[in-house]
């Protein structure tokens, strides 16, 4: 009875690893989906005020993961 009690509490502690190691890869995949979308969102606003740059995904996630130094970089690369 005891080794079934601790068998069950190895068991579970290991389940619960398992589990916090998954999650963590699919928080920052998370993450970075939202970034990338914010990130389209920042190219948006430039555009409104006519900076003509295409939004694509790969513009998207260097805004996002750079933010606002990141659409700088992408401004100056448009026009240089």
């Amino acid at each position: 009875m005891f080794e079934a009690v601790i068998g069950a509490a190895i068991g579970i502690i290991i389940l619960a690893l398992i589990l916090k190691l998954v999650s963590i890869p699919i928080r920052l995949f998370w993450k970075f989906i939202t970034n990338s979308i914010i990130g389209a969102l920042m190219l948006w606003v430039v555009n409104l005020f006519g900076a003509g740059v295409p939004i694509d995904i790969l513009r998207a996630l260097i805004a996002g993961i750079f933010g606002i130094p990141g659409v700088i970089v992408i401004l100056l690369y448009q026009y240089l």
